[in-house]
C-alpha cells in the first residue's frame, strides 16, 4: 500500500534525527504538546463528538463507547501523561555495562532507540498521545494506525502533536497517522518489514490474534486481559468486596479489569451473596456455576466459554473453588497472563499464588486496576505485554529501547 510505504520512508528519516536529539529538546516537545492539547481541547472534543455520533449510530455502547470518549478531564490526563514522561529520566544513551577483556578491549553495552515503532490499536484515542510521548522520549519515530471508530479524534490529536514537533524544529513525520482505516491498511502494516522495527497491537483478542499470526514484523503481544480475583478462605471480608467491585467496575472496558471471580468454598455461603449483590448494585451481570446460582438466584448459569472470556463489559464469571491450588490451576488454565489477584491474610497462600500464577502482574490484596504504566511510575505506557520477550507487564520507556555494543580498542587484531 503506497500510503504505508511513503509513511515508512519518512519515519525512517525522522527516526535517524530523533536518535540524535537531546533530552532537552525531546522534553520541550512533550511539554509543548501537553500545552497544545489543553489549548485545543474544544476542537478535539468536537472531533471526538463526530466519532461518538457515528459509534452510536452503529450501536456501539457501554464500555466500548466509554473507551472512545474524550472529555475535558481525559484530555487533561493525556496532557499530564506527556508532562510525566518529560519528567522521567531519558534511557537513551544509558550504559548498561562496561568491562575490560584480557586483550585490552573495553566492551560496553549502551541503550539505543528501537527506530520506527508501528502501533495498531482500536477505539481509544488517548493511546495516540501516550504512544507519541513514549516513542518520542525514547528517540523512536512512530506510525499509528487507529480504528475507524476514532479517526476524527486521532487526526485532531496527531495534528496537535505534529505542531509541537515542528515548533521545536523536529520532523512532523516523527509521528504519523494512517488515515486509511480499512483492513487492507492493517495487513499492509504487518508486512512493512523494510521500515518498521517492531509492531505493537493494542485492542481486543481478535485484533491481537490477527497481528500475532499474520505479521512478518516482530510483534510485542499486549493487552488481552481475562483477569481473576481469588477470594481466599482467609480473606478480609470488607477488603475482598471492595477489591472485587473496584477491579470489575472502575473501568470495565479496559484490559486490567477483572473478568472472573473465584471464591473459596469455606466462605462461599456468606461471601457469594454479599459480593455478587455489591456487583449487581453496579449493574454487573453475574454468570456463575451451579452453586453460585443457588446462593445468588439472579445469577445466570455460566458456560465453559465464560471462564475464558474477556467481556470488557459489566459482566463477570463467578466460580466456587475448593482450595488455593484449584484457584491457581483455574487461573493458569483460563487466564491470559495479564493481571491476577488473591485476597488473603494467609502469608503462605499469598506466596504460593505469587510463585505459581503465570502472569505479568500478580497482586496480593490490591485491585487489578493498578496494572498501568502511570500507576507503576513509568508515566503512560505503550501497552501491557503478556508475553515474555522482550518485555512483560506495563511497557514504559526502557521497554521501547534496544541496545548496541560499543568497543574501544588500541590496535587489537585477531
Amino acid at each position: 500500500m503506497q500510503e504505508l510505504i511513503e509513511k515508512g520512508q519518512k519515519a525512517k528519516k525522522a527516526a535517524f534525527i530523533l536518535g540524535k536529539t537531546s533530552t532537552l529538546i525531546k522534553n520541550s516537545v512533550l511539554s509543548d504538546a501537553a500545552d497544545l492539547l489543553l489549548k485545543n481541547e474544544k476542537t478535539i472534543v468536537a472531533e471526538n463528538e463526530k466519532d461518538l455520533k457515528a459509534a452510536k449510530e452503529n450501536n456501539i455502547k457501554g464500555a466500548l463507547l466509554d473507551r472512545l470518549t474524550l472529555t475535558k478531564a481525559r484530555i487533561e490526563s493525556m496532557a499530564d501523561g506527556l508532562k510525566q514522561i518529560a519528567a522521567l529520566d531519558d534511557p537513551v544513551g544509558e550504559m548498561l555495562s562496561m568491562k575490560k577483556r584480557p586483550n585490552g578491549l573495553h566492551i560496553g553495552q549502551r541503550r539505543v532507540p528501537m527506530g520506527v515503532i508501528g502501533i495498531i490499536y482500536e477505539a481509544r484515542p488517548n493511546v495516540t498521545a501516550d504512544a507519541f510521548g513514549l516513542c518520542l522520549k525514547t528517540g523512536n519515530a512512530t506510525i499509528l494506525r487507529g480504528g475507524k471508530e476514532a479517526i476524527h479524534s486521532n487526526k485532531a490529536v496527531v495534528k496537535v502533536l505534529q505542531q509541537a514537533l515542528t515548533s521545536n524544529n523536529l520532523p512532523m513525520e516523527s509521528v504519523q497517522l494512517v488515515e486509511n482505516t480499512t483492513r487492507d491498511s492493517a495487513v499492509a502494516m504487518m508486512k512493512l518489514n523494510e521500515y518498521l522495527d517492531i509492531l505493537i497491537p493494542r485492542g481486543g483478542a481478535g485484533l491481537i490474534k490477527a497481528v500475532v499470526e499474520n505479521s512478518s514484523v516482530p510483534v510485542i503481544e499486549t493487552g488481552v486481559g481475562n483477569c481473576h480475583v481469588y477470594v481466599d478462605s482467609f480473606a478480609d471480608k470488607k477488603m475482598a468486596k471492595e477489591i472485587v467491585v473496584n477491579s470489575k467496575t472502575h473501568r470495565p472496558g479496559v484490559c486490567n479489569a477483572a473478568e472472573s471471580l473465584l471464591i473459596h468454598k469455606d466462605i462461599a455461603y456468606e461471601q457469594v451473596p454479599l459480593i455478587c449483590q455489591a456487583l449487581a448494585d453496579q449493574d454487573v451481570e453475574i454468570r456463575g456455576d451451579e452453586e453460585v446460582c443457588r446462593l445468588f438466584p439472579s445469577a445466570v448459569k455460566a458456560t465453559e466459554e465464560d471462564w475464558g472470556r474477556e467481556y470488557l463489559d459489566y459482566i463477570i464469571s463467578v466460580k466456587i473453588v475448593d482450595s488455593v491450588n484449584e484457584a491457581i490451576n483455574h487461573v493458569n488454565t483460563y487466564g491470559t497472563n495479564h493481571s491476577e489477584v488473591i485476597v488473603t491474610e494467609n502469608y503462605s497462600h499469598a506466596q504460593q499464588f505469587l510463585d505459581q500464577v503465570d502472569a505479568a502482574a500478580v497482586y496480593v490484596n490490591a485491585s487489578s486496576r493498578f496494572t498501568d504504566g502511570m500507576e507503576f511510575g513509568f508515566g503512560a505506557e505503550i501497552g501491557i505485554s503478556t508475553q515474555k520477550l522482550h518485555a512483560r507487564g506495563p511497557m514504559g520507556l526502557k521497554e521501547l529501547t534496544s541496545s548496541k555494543y560499543i568497543i574501544y580498542g588500541n590496535g587489537q587484531i585477531r
